[in-house]
């Protein structure tokens, strides 16, 4: 196993972006089924992502309501909003919220918070999206004081169920260092996304390339003593051939590229291996992905790597295969995840 300081282990985790070419009630129970068996399979977390209005970026707008129906159904798997919209939230109720959903689960919230990526969403709730981080920062600051037990408009008012449980378990999302640096001066966990675009002077850097910045930045400013946390989201998609991955791949980058041209993520060419390039997709059998995994020095740095298929999306079935190959194979070659079961033959 990797370790870290305070001998940290890089736990991993399952993100899911409910993304199934289904309805609503559909992804949601496909979304849970996998959670469950990320548990089952020995992963340390698995993380919810927060999208409101529009189903082809996830729609889900209520992630505490689905992470509690989760918290149900497991026992030791912790559960993570990946992350919540603070800029659109009222940061009391998000407090209260993660408090209930943490005494119902035992524990086993990890708070993810973002400032959001999508300006037609702050319309929708009569708020600037060009001012979206002082907001998140203003908002970031009041969630904290309410966990940590500060009177709330009166000295009589304050949190119930107390939150102070909670304040080792907050994270921030960011691509930037600024962003670090305002996260590692809270003593807050660190998110790193799954891919981000290149400047124009780099556009061949590597993800690695990209973030490290950030995570120097996050190191640099954390409190003494306080040791670093830092989750790495990753798209990978483990499957028993190379050429089931890359049929999957194909399909699923090439419907993603138009979002992602939108938001100034181009792509240096139109082969498959191009696409794979670009938006940081490790993809392929258990020996590609190992390899793949390998030159990724942020990963390496992380305490926590989690796991998603998107943009890739492949069937559910291959979603719950990947999951297994994940836990029972890639994550032991690499030295990663504290809780792996023993590996059993393939059925």
């Amino acid at each position: 196993m990797t370790e870290h300081e305070g001998g940290r282990v890089t736990r991993i985790g399952f993100f899911t972006r409910l993304l199934d070419d289904t309805g609503a009630a559909e992804r949601y129970r496909i979304a849970i089924e996998q959670i469950v068996a990320a548990e089952r399979q020995g992963f340390d977390s698995a993380w919810v992502a927060q999208h409101h209005f529009h189903a082809a970026e996830g729609g889900m707008p209520s992630p505490f309501v689905l992470l509690a129906h989760v918290a149900a159904q497991t026992s030791r798997i912790r559960l993570g909003t990946g992350v919540v919209t603070l800029p659109l939230e009222d940061p009391v109720r998000v407090a209260e919220d993660a408090v209930v959903l943490d005494l119902l689960s035992g524990g086993r919230v990890e708070l993810g918070l973002g400032s959001g990526s999508t300006p037609a969403s702050f319309l929708a709730f009569g708020a600037n999206p060009d001012e979206r981080a002082r907001i998140f920062d203003e908002k970031v600051d009041a969630l904290v004081a309410a966990l940590a037990g500060g009177a709330l408009g009166d000295d009589a008012n304050r949190l119930q169920p107390p939150g102070r449980g909670l304040l080792g378990r907050v994270w921030q999302a960011t691509f930037s260092p600024s962003g670090g640096t305002r996260a590692g001066r809270a003593g807050h966990g660190l998110m790193l996304s799954r891919t981000q675009p290149r400047s124009a002077d780099a556009p061949r850097a590597s993800l690695s390339h990209v973030q490290q910045p950030i995570v120097d930045a996050y190191r640099a400013a954390l409190p003494h003593g306080v040791p670093p946390r830092i989750v790495a989201s990753r798209t990978v998609f483990v499957a028993d051939s190379r050429a089931e991955a890359r049929r999957y791949a194909e399909i699923g980058l090439r419907r993603a590229v138009v979002g992602f041209a939108r938001a100034g993520q181009m792509p240096l060419g139109d082969r498959l291996d191009d696409l794979i390039a670009a938006y940081d997709t490790h993809v392929g059998t258990v020996d590609d992905v190992i390899e793949s995994l390998a030159r990724d020095d942020v990963a390496a740095q992380a305490t926590e790597v989690a796991f998603q298929v998107h943009s890739v999306d492949p069937p559910h079935e291959l979603v719950l295969r990947s999951i297994e190959l994940i836990a029972r194979e890639v994550a032991p070659a690499l030295g990663w995840g504290a809780t792996v079961p023993a590996r059993t033959s393939a059925a």
